[in-house]
């Protein structure tokens, strides 16, 4: 028996087959739109030779990333403990410049602002002096290596053992470009690149080809170009006369392979002006650190992180305004973590407060150390004596300044990093009871007294530092040779033209 289907039936699938035509046809013009758009948004305006520096030029190609990027320029956002506004880390905590008496950061040592600012806060820093021409000043030319996307470019044209050969102020012309596109970017693909060669050496070194790495660990080896500890090699076979960058990654990247391999070495910084003892600096081994943290462990990258995806009309790009997730929790933090944002930025802090408490003690304790050092030479101490003792202080502020300069540490690696400070603690009471015995066999009777450091004036005039001098030396360089830099290589970069692709 047959059945004739109801009239309201067929009204339905009327409707429902022109509402899908018009759903399926929205679809299709919202593809050909965003195919039209990503043909409009990668249409090079420019040509970008291979060591293009100038990062505007660059912005010509991609403004959206060249639009985030020069959201780098703001430097108001403070933390708990940092951010990306100038703070005077010596201000802050005097006992740093006692810490690292006889080494450049003793006289100035600022919390870095963004990328945008790497040009200007290096020339403006004590640390490179007050120089008042080409082969002049404290400093070497190595000092320029990660400032810069006109580094890549001279090393090209000059070679890199050159690069790294002479003064800082010899290349203050021709390093006018801060951190930007071609410090990371392949100029014709885009593809992540990396163009220091010390990354390089050092993978080769280890046995391991950097050309293999994924794009995903791109994204973090891009950053390690430079957020790494590394080291001037002064004896480099073939490049005698460089401060040569090396990575100290031979035997392992771990504090005490790298501690390891300096001892081997017989390698220092510096020497310490008060105990004698052969120190290490560490630079800022945040890519170290993160590696041994949970989230390298689950493939997260540091871009993830500090740059993440954003979307703006259709359009996914990775956001070039460089900062701390926790001014951007939404975007960074939230793809992965669902707590609130509160919760999240408490767990940060929280994380950061027991590690700098315990850091703080261990600065303390190297402090105390390096006092009561320099009182057993003051009363006849001798080396055989002093030797031990010293490369406790040694290794004692190698693994505080390991833990200090990682920046970040204690949210990347708060476990490894606990663990570093707490080896160092303990390495600085075994040098300061073996000091106590040494103290009270030379006659000294009692505690060796805590010097009065309060303020960094003080701890700056207790090691002896002419803080009158360094501060009108640099305002002389800024006056005089900084603006003849300037003038230098604005004329030399009106020269390049910019070729338009007329596309």
């Amino acid at each position: 028996m047959s059945s004739k289907r109801k009239p309201i039936l067929n009204w339905i699938l009327f409707f429902a087959t022109i509402i899908a035509v018009f759903l399926l046809g929205l679809l299709a013009s919202s593809i050909t739109e965003r195919r039209a758009e990503e043909v409009t948004s990668n249409k090079p305006m420019v040509k970008l030779d291979e060591w293009e520096p100038r990062n505007d030029v660059w912005g010509k190609n991609y403004p959206t990333e060249y639009e985030s990027y020069m959201l780098n320029n703001e430097s108001d956002f403070a933390t708990k403990y940092n951010g990306n506004a100038m703070i005077d880390m010596l201000e802050l905590d005097p006992r740093l410049v006692v810490l690292w008496a006889g080494y450049g950061f003793s006289k100035d040592y600022n919390q870095g602002r963004g990328h945008t600012y790497a040009i200007e806060d290096l020339r403006n820093s004590l640390r490179t002096g007050g120089p008042t021409g080409s082969d002049d000043g404290p400093m070497p030319s190595t000092c320029w290596t990660c400032k810069s996307p006109d580094v890549p470019r001279v090393m090209n044209e000059d070679g890199v053992e050159e690069f790294y050969t002479g003064k800082w102020s010899r290349l203050g012309a021709e390093i006018v470009n801060p951190i930007g596109c071609a410090d990371c970017h392949n100029n014709e693909t885009m593809d992540l690149q990396i163009s220091r060669p010390a990354l390089v050496e050092a993978y080769e070194r280890m046995g391991k080809d950097i050309n293999e790495a994924t794009h995903q660990e791109m994204r973090s080896l891009v950053c390690a170009q430079c957020h790494v500890e590394y080291y001037f090699d002064k004896k480099r076979p073939g490049a005698e006369g460089s401060a040569y960058l090396t990575l100290p990654w031979d035997k392992g990247m771990s504090v005490e392979n790298m501690e390891e391999y300096y001892d081997a070495i017989n390698f220092k910084d510096w020497t310490h002006k008060l105990s004698k003892a052969p120190m290490l600096k560490a630079q800022h081994p945040g890519y170290e650190v993160y590696l041994t943290g949970i989230h390298a462990e689950r493939g997260v990258s540091c871009a993830d992180c500090h740059m993440p995806y954003m979307s703006e009309g259709g359009k996914k790009y990775t956001d070039h305004h460089i900062q701390s997730p926790l001014n951007n929790v939404e975007n960074s933090c939230m793809v992965c973590h669902k707590e609130k944002t509160d919760q999240l930025i408490r767990d940060v802090y929280d994380n950061q407060d027991r590690t700098i408490e315990n850091r703080d003690k261990l600065e303390e304790l190297i402090v105390r150390a390096h006092v009561e050092a320099k009182t057993a030479w003051d009363l006849g101490a001798n080396e055989d004596q002093m030797k031990d003792i010293l490369m406790d202080i040694r290794h004692a502020q190698w693994r505080w300044d390991y833990a200090a300069a990682s920046h970040g540490g204690s949210f990347h690696s708060p476990v490894e990093t606990g663990r570093v400070i707490a080896t160092g603690i303990t390495t600085a009471q075994e040098g300061r009871i073996k000091l106590a015995r040494l103290l009270m066999e030379l006659g000294y009777e009692g505690e060796v007294p805590y010097p009065d450091i309060s303020t960094k004036a003080k701890a700056q005039e207790f090691i002896g530092l002419p803080m009158d001098k360094l501060n009108s030396d640099k305002q002389k360089f800024l006056k005089n040779l900084a603006p003849q830099w300037d003038k230098e290589a604005k004329e030399r970069e009106s020269k390049i033209p910019v070729v338009y692709t007329n596309n």
